[in-house]
C-alpha cells in the first residue's frame, strides 16, 4: 500500500473514500476492508480465483442498501467476462477474478461479500468443491448445532470422503468437501442431496432436507442445494454484511466445540493468519464421484 496525498492506493488501484464507515459499532472504514482482503488474499485467493462471483456491494455500508452483483460490469484488470448459458439455451455474462488486483477492484467497487459457484473455469461443467450448510433453527442450541455437524462428518468418513470445516460468518457451519472435476452438476448435486435424505432418514428429529421454514422447527436444515450449477456459496475468508464484521473462516475440526459461527471478526481473521492453515492440504486431496 502507499499513501500520496491523502489517497490511498492497493495494488495500483486508487480506492476512493477510504475513510467511509462501512461497519458501526465498531467503526470499520472502507480502507481497513480493502487492506483486510490483501491480508487474507494469498489464503483466499485459491478458494475464489477462476470460481464465477456472485458478490455483495454496499455502497453506503452495511446498514445501507446492499445488492447482489452477479454480472461484469468494468473490465478491469484481474477481472474476466465469461458467458454461460442457462437451462434456456440463453446466454448471459458472468465474471471471475484472476488475480489480487481483480479482488482490490471490487472492494474499492463496495464489495464485501464474496460468494463462489462450485466449479472453476474453464471447467465450469465440472464442479469441484461440496458444501453442505448446516443452518439450524434459530432456537436451537448450539450444541445441537455442533451435533450436527459431527453427525454429517461421521457419514462423509464412512464414505471416506475427506471434509474441511469452517464458519458461516452466521449461524451455521459449512462443510466443504474438495472433489477433482469429473462428473456433471446434476450428478453432483443428486450425491449431495442423498447425503442429506441419508442424514433426514437416520435422525428425522434432529434434520431436514427441505428448505421449508415449517419444517425447519427444532431441527437443523441440511442445505445441499448450493450444490448447484449457477448456485453459490459463501467463499472462504469473505466477510459478512453483519455486525462486528464477522468472516466465513477455515478452522481445525479440534476447534468446531470452540468457535461459534459468527465469533471470529475481521481482526481475529488477522490474528489467527500467523498460525497454520487449518486447510492446507484442501487441493492435495485426492477425490472423486463417478
Amino acid at each position: 500500500m502507499k499513501v500520496m496525498d491523502k489517497e490511498v492506493i492497493v495494488e495500483s488501484i486508487k480506492i476512493s473514500n477510504p475513510d467511509k464507515l462501512l461497519f458501526h459499532n465498531p467503526d470499520i472504514t472502507k480502507e481497513e476492508v480493502v487492506l483486510y482482503y490483501q491480508k487474507v488474499a494469498q489464503r483466499m485467493l485459491p478458494y475464489i480465483k477462476n470460481r464465477i462471483l456472485s458478490s455483495v456491494r454496499c455502497p453506503s455500508g452495511i446498514e445501507g442498501e446492499c445488492f447482489y452483483k452477479k454480472h461484469l460490469e468494468t473490465d478491469d484488470k484481474g477481472i474476466k467476462m465469461i458467458m454461460v448459458e442457462n437451462e434456456k439455451g440463453e446466454k448471459d455474462d458472468y465474471y471471475y477474478i484472476t488475480a489480487l488486483s481483480g479482488l482490490i477492484a471490487e472492494v474499492q467497487m463496495n464489495t464485501i461479500e464474496f460468494h463462489v459457484w462450485g466449479s472453476k473455469y474453464p471447467k465450469i461443467d465440472k464442479p469441484d468443491m461440496m458444501v453442505f450448510d448446516l443452518d439450524p433453527d434459530e432456537k436451537l442450541d448450539i450444541t445441537k448445532l455442533r451435533e450436527g455437524v459431527k453427525d454429517l462428518k461421521s457419514i462423509l468418513d464412512e464414505l471416506s470422503l475427506v471434509s474441511f470445516l469452517k464458519t458461516s460468518g452466521g449461524k451455521g457451519y459449512h462443510i466443504v468437501i474438495p472433489f477433482k472435476p469429473s462428473v456433471s452438476w446434476s450428478k453432483f448435486r443428486n450425491f449431495a442431496k442423498n447425503i442429506a435424505l441419508l442424514m433426514e432418514d437416520k435422525w428425522p428429529n434432529k434434520y431436514t432436507s427441505s428448505m421449508r421454514k415449517s419444517a425447519r422447527k427444532n431441527k437443523i436444515y441440511i442445505d445441499w442445494v448450493r450444490n448447484a450449477k449457477s448456485a453459490t456459496s459463501i467463499a472462504p475468508y469473505s466477510l459478512r454484511i453483519k455486525k462486528n464484521a464477522p468472516v466465513s473462516i477455515p478452522i481445525k475440526w479440534n476447534e468446531l466445540d470452540k468457535i461459534a459461527p459468527n465469533e471470529i471478526t475481521i481482526k481475529e481473521t488477522i490474528r489467527r493468519l500467523k498460525n497454520k492453515d487449518p486447510w492446507e492440504n484442501f487441493f492435495n486431496i485426492e477425490q472423486y464421484l463417478k
